[in-house]
């Protein structure tokens, strides 16, 4: 028995020896990165989470902008309904929006969004947590822009090493227009089409490293085809990666390095990835023929012809080939070209690759995110991180690999699309926080190194240049890093102001951070919310701009929204706000609306400032002015009207630094609706109102939200700014 208990004593000491070499081995190195990595991602995460102060305030959580409760409402759908009951047996018509047609979501919405965050509420839901859907997407951007943060750090490791993966990480973490698109409740297509974009180039770029065995290579490129088409699946942006990528491997032909890994990482990458992307019901087959999407089979033929090349011996035959191939490529686009096989793309696409087309299309040009981006906006977004950036283009030029030619192309191209679109600034953030970090690490290098030299002791020369010392390879640190904090850490640019604001509605759509929530929309669409008085067949009309604010919150139809289907009916609605009251109410007859809605803002003095219909009306006038020969060849209106030019209806005078109506601008719909609602709030106010007021005859007042705000709590609560949602019943005359 004795022996038996040595026995097992022994043991149990030979064991606890044992379990103490299963300790981590890791070194220094490894424990601050690690350690640098999970500060990062914590303040890529906290710092989208500022806009929660308002939303406390208010009781519940709400998604930010407009286009996020679009991607709610079907995230709800395929929560109750299934993962496919969008699309069949059925396709679900929203009758909702876009009345009377209703709008067809199987052909008009990506499901990758909806289909991820019903996904991972479904899981969580089934783990026991307990969370309202709609503060489950308003909490998944933060979480989505961490990621992206996550998978940047590797590929900027992949390219130049750890610490431009670290640096990378954290210039994508505070970059502006990322902490926009990614902030709490910004539930929309861009916070997986970051994070999809980025490991798709991850992926892709590994697997055509020349060195990797062919085995890693394949998985490499079936993750990357996933990848892609997960992109394609919930971003319509998805022509971006896939021509940048097209672009650097027909660079790579040019500079002959065609490789049998190029091939076939190329084919499986795209091969799987548009098989993805045309089983999107939004997309389909002909997804594959357009202009956008064609140049990728163009590039895999001439990889075709590379192979081809290095296959044969003959120099007779290299010839045959070279000739009769470029010429049945040609050939065959203009056939298909020709026979009408060959699709273009959407307007707002068009105008990205050519800014210029745009003032074709009043309607694309009146939406902020879609305009042209001034020089002064880049250096307002980026700070003096544009000078690492520059320096991260000259050091990647120099060592020009391919990891490093993808990377070129990749900031050159983001960096022409976000001058040419304001809403493409963050499709060049992750390409601007490689660059900058690129760029950073090029600078410091030479410093990092004088300081890890071992200091040495030499006589002085009297004629001849001392020895650097480390002390000014110490400053030359500290000063980079001082820029660097005076970029990130103070709130010089808008990295802090962009993240410290609350949600648009919670702000009722002003642009600024006020003290406590603006309630104005909010009680609106709570109002509008009562079965008892409206109800969800209650078709109201409103500026395209609220429709998924309307149909989402206040569970009212709409006519139009964000999604701008139907560009006639835009203008339709745009000529009844700008018609007078006879004829706009011909219009909303068409309709059958009940009531009419319009938003304006104005100063405790009673001075329209601009951030509601009185900034929109010129958008009205010029859109709608796109259907004046439609509507006079109807006999809808005379052909005396001139309400498609706005300035008609008025001049700016520049002595009262403000718009005059003159007396057809004062006869017009929109008018008449701003107005009486602001002689309202003058009247309770005591405010003398600076501005003409006309009568409306056929609209009464139903409910106005902002009646009650005194100009003492306009002044303390949102900086001066009075917010004013006016909605009427429409009086049709013999009812």
């Amino acid at each position: 028995m004795r022996i038996k208990k040595i026995l097992s004593k022994e043991r149990i000491v030979s064991g606890l020896k044992s379990l103490g070499k299963l300790r981590i081995k890791t070194d220094h190195s490894s424990i601050i990165t690690f350690s640098a990595l999970l500060l990062i991602l914590f303040i890529a995460f906290t710092i989208r989470l500022f806009p929660m102060r308002w939303e406390i305030q208010t009781g519940s959580m709400h998604l930010s902008e407009f286009d996020p409760y679009f991607q709610y409402r079907f995230t709800e759908y395929v929560v109750k309904n299934g993962f496919i009951s969008w699309a069949w047996p059925t396709q679900w018509i929203d009758t909702y929006r876009w009345y009377p047609d209703g709008i067809n979501i199987a052909r008009t919405g990506f499901p990758g969004l909806p289909f991820t965050a019903a996904s991972l509420y479904k899981i969580i839901s089934a783990l026991g947590v307990k969370i309202e859907l709609m503060d489950f997407c308003a909490i998944l951007p933060p979480i989505m822009g961490m990621l992206a943060c996550l998978v940047i750090y590797f590929l900027g490791k992949d390219i130049g090493g750890t610490p431009m993966g670290l640096f990378a990480a954290l210039f994508l973490a505070l970059t502006p227009s990322y902490i926009q698109r990614t902030s709490l409740g910004f539930f929309d297509d861009e916070i997986i089409g970051i994070v999809s974009l980025l490991l798709f180039i991850l992926l892709f770029l590994r697997a055509i490293e020349e060195d990797r065995p062919t085995t890693s290579a394949v998985k490499y490129a079936l993750g990357s085809g996933l990848a892609l088409g997960y992109f394609c699946s919930g971003w319509g942006a998805a022509y971006y990666p896939i021509g940048v990528t097209a672009l650097f491997v027909f660079a790579l032909i040019l500079l002959k390095r065609y490789t049998q890994h190029l091939l076939l990482s190329y084919s499986l990458t795209f091969g799987l990835g548009l098989f993805i992307a045309i089983n999107v019901p939004k997309l389909t087959f002909t997804y594959l023929t357009a202009v956008a999407i064609l140049p990728v089979a163009g590039v895999f033929a001439l990889l075709c012809l590379c192979e081809v090349f290095q296959a044969l011996t003959s120099a007779k035959w290299k010839v045959i080939f070279g000739i009769a191939f470029p010429a049945v490529l040609i050939g065959g686009f203009s056939v298909l070209w020709q026979l009408g096989y060959m699709r273009g793309i959407a307007g707002k696409f068009i105008s990205v690759i050519n800014p210029f087309a745009r003032a074709a299309s009043p309607l694309i040009e009146s939406v902020a995110e879609h305009r042209i981006s001034a020089w002064g906006s880049i250096y307002y977004e980026f700070g003096v991180g544009i000078i690492f950036f520059l320096a991260g283009l000259f050091f990647i030029l120099r060592n020009l690999n391919n990891k490093n030619l993808f990377l070129l192309i990749f900031g050159l191209t983001s960096l022409y699309f976000a001058c040419s679109m304001v809403r493409l600034l963050v499709l060049m953030a992750p390409a601007f926080g490689l660059l900058a970090a690129a760029g950073l690490i090029g600078v410091l290098k030479p410093f990092n190194t004088l300081l890890k030299e071992p200091p040495r002791i030499s006589a002085k020369k009297k004629y001849g240049l001392e020895h650097v010392g480390k002390e000014f390879s110490g400053a030359a640190v500290l000063l980079i890093f001082l820029v660097l904090m005076t970029n990130f850490a103070f709130p010089m640019p808008k990295v802090y102001r962009q993240a410290y604001s609350p949600v648009t509605i919670t702000a009722a759509g002003l642009p600024i951070a006020p003290n406590e929530p603006v309630r104005e929309w909010l009680d609106m669409l709570i109002t509008l919310n009562n079965p008892t008085d409206f109800g969800a067949a209650t078709v109201v009309c409103s500026w395209w701009d609220y429709g998924y604010w309307l149909t989402v919150l206040g569970n009212v139809t709409s006519l139009a929204d964000n999604a701008t289907i139907n560009s006639t009916q835009i203008e339709n609605i745009g000529f009844t706000f700008m018609a007078n009251e006879t004829q706009a109410l011909k219009m909303l007859k068409l309709y059958n609306a009940k009531y009419i809605l319009v938003f304006t803002t104005f100063d405790i003095n009673g001075n329209w400032i601009g951030y509601g219909d009185e900034g929109k009306w010129m958008w009205m006038a010029r859109i709608s002015g796109k259907a004046h020969d439609r509507l006079i060849s109807s006999g809808f209106v005379d052909a005396q009207s001139a309400w498609s030019n706005e300035t008609t209806f008025g001049n700016y005078n520049a002595t009262l630094n403000k718009w005059v109506w003159n007396e057809q601008g004062m006869n017009s719909t929109i008018y008449k609706l701003m107005s009486y609602g602001k002689r309202w709030w003058c009247l309770m106010n005591g405010v003398n109102d600076p501005d003409p007021f006309v009568q409306p005859q056929y609209f009464t007042a139903a409910y106005f939200a902002g009646l009650g705000l005194s100009r003492t709590d306009a002044s303390t609560k949102y900086g001066g700014i009075v917010p004013l949602v006016c909605l009427y019943e429409i009086v049709y005359p013999n009812e």
